[in-house]
């Protein structure tokens, strides 16, 4: 690469992404096969296979990434600056961010040769035991965990209790094996951190998601700072359910007998006329993932919990994977993956490189587009008891995207560095970090109980990507910023939001920020997003008196 010019690192270029195309083609038809039946053995070992040979071609290219980081740095701006590079141009420049951390070619070999077997393998294994999971209630047949834990929102606190019970003997069951799992990726990262002479384990996350080590510092010693919003609802939350302290699993308990059932088609028209009622363009492009079926939403046996977007390639289109079980907040979850959709649908052409955006810029359009869903719900609510009834979905919607994330952060936190400190953790000793983290996040609002230690063990994100939960809060933050520029601006607002979407990950945090006059680098910017959550709790509190519940 030392004697190309603008024209070869162009047709090099070129090259490379159509060899990454035909990758995540493959990549993306397993994974999702196997997202909709991971007891499958046929499905799990496609996925097993496109990986390997993934690896395989990702381990013949690592020659390039190591000879463009070797450049000096003159020598790789007068490259960029030839015509035609702008598919790329960010995308080199951030893989050079990893210059101090790379090793020799030989060694990167082995590394990426051996995550097969490592990292991968321990995700996949940890996905399927999550996934085999049946929760035993008295009375009704074998539950997914899925759909176990949405009967947490029942207003029948029994019922939640012997739920909890039961979610946590199910928990219970093979928790030594996800605990080694656990163990095993925390010591694996240690080790990859220390060969790359990362000084802490975070730096690569922060890395890739184009953020400095401060920013996220400040992000999370922000919301550690205002723990007292969730600790003010939890208390009032207690008075309207009639009890003196909330439990762990009073937590996501219905505050009203409204508990309405929303039909799979009531949803689909509530949330495409949202979208339109902000811009027709985003009400058209919505409607084609209905008419043209690139959503899967039905909850099936083995089929993943949750829900994702995959964004697959930008000549295809994205994919919404859900598991409906026709509540309120499904309708939410639904706009919200949307909202990814709509992101990726927009950000296609800036092509492959640049189509997906940094884990902090990720939740901006999934948290906005389920915002203005939120509008229309709160407009057409009947009185003060179905006000109050949407704005404590949306409050805990809110913790749980800000403050739980940060909470769950800490835990990760404590965990990755315990573990380097004393060795190999016992469950019960993950599960004291756990109950550490969530205690200072409830303070004095909420009981943790005993089962509630082994919670932990269900959440894919510190297995498959370490560091990522922060990124939650980071957009939700940065999501209700530009939702409040919009409410101030009005239509004005709408084209510089699409250009934002439609950047995709072709400029940085800052650059993309500064399209819908957002300063990321304020360092009040994330109070500023924090007093609209505490906005919101005032909302609700308000909404209660006016039900006559306080």
């Amino acid at each position: 690469m030392a004697e190309f010019d603008s024209p070869r690192l162009l047709e090099a270029m070129t090259e490379l992404v159509e060899i990454e195309d035909l990758v995540a083609r493959a990549g993306n038809y397993a994974a999702l096969r196997f997202s909709i039946d991971t007891a499958d053995p046929a499905r799990g070992a496609l996925m097993q296979r496109v990986q390997e040979r993934a690896t395989a071609i990702e381990t013949r290219l690592l020659f390039f990434e190591l000879e463009w980081a070797a450049l000096d740095d003159e020598r790789v701006e007068e490259l960029l600056s030839g015509e035609g590079l702008d598919f790329c141009r960010h995308y080199l420049r951030t893989q050079r961010r990893y210059r101090p951390h790379l090793l020799s070619e030989p060694e990167e070999k082995v590394m990426t040769e051996k995550s097969v077997t490592g990292r991968s393998a321990w995700a996949r294994l940890f996905a399927e035991q999550t996934s085999a999971i049946r929760v035993k209630l008295d009375g009704a047949e074998d539950l997914s965990l899925e759909v176990a834990l949405s009967r947490l929102v029942s207003p029948d606190r029994e019922l939640r209790r012997t739920t909890a019970e039961a979610v946590t003997a199910a928990l219970d069951q093979d928790l030594r094996t996800r605990a080694f799992i656990l163990n095993t990726l925390l010591h694996d990262k240690a080790v990859d951190d220390r060969l790359r002479s990362y000084p802490h384990w975070l730096r690569q996350r922060n890395l890739a998601n184009e953020a400095s080590d401060e920013s996220v510092a400040a992000l999370v010693e922000a919301v550690r700072g205002r723990y007292e919003i969730p600790q003010r609802w939890y208390r009032l939350k207690a008075r309207l359910l009639g009890v003196d302290r909330l439990a762990d699993y009073d937590r996501s308990a219905a505050v009203t007998h409204e508990d309405p059932t929303v039909r799979w088609s009531m949803a689909r028209e509530l949330v495409l006329d949202s979208y339109a009622s902000f811009t027709p363009r985003l009400g058209e492009l919505a409607r084609r993932f209905f008419d043209e079926r690139w959503i899967d939403a039905p909850v099936r046996p083995h089929k993943r919990g949750g829900a994702f977007c995959a964004y697959t390639v930008p000549e295809l289109h994205p994919y919404v994977m859900l598991n409906y079980t026709a509540k309120r907040r499904d309708v939410l979850t639904l706009a919200h993956e949307l909202g990814h959709g709509l992101h990726a649908v927009l950000a296609a052409p800036q092509g492959l490189l640049h189509q997906h955006t940094p884990l902090t810029l990720a939740e901006t359009a999934s948290v906005f587009g389920e915002t203005i869903v939120f509008g229309r719900l709160l407009e057409v609510a009947e009185g003060a008891e179905s006000r109050l009834s949407l704005l404590a979905e949306s409050l805990e919607g809110s913790i749980a995207t800000i403050f739980r994330q940060i909470a769950m952060h800490r835990f990760e936190d404590l965990a990755h560095n315990v573990r380097r400190e004393e060795g190999e953790l016992a469950p019960e000793r993950i599960g004291d970090l756990w109950a550490d983290s969530q205690r200072e996040l409830f303070g004095e609002s909420v009981e943790v109980t005993e089962g509630y230690r082994t919670w932990w063990s269900y959440i894919p994100h510190f297995i498959n990507t370490p560091g990522y939960v922060y990124a939650y809060a980071y957009g939700q933050l940065l999501a209700l910023s530009v939702y409040r520029r919009y409410q101030e601006e009005g239509e004005p607002f709408v084209p510089r939001y699409l250009d934002l979407l439609a950047a995709g990950g072709s400029q940085s945090p800052e650059e993309v920020g500064r399209l819908v006059g957002v300063d990321l680098m304020d360092p009040w910017f994330w109070d500023s997003g924090l007093d609209l959550v505490e906005e919101q709790l005032q909302a609700a509190e308000a909404a209660a008196r006016d039900a006559g519940r306080v």
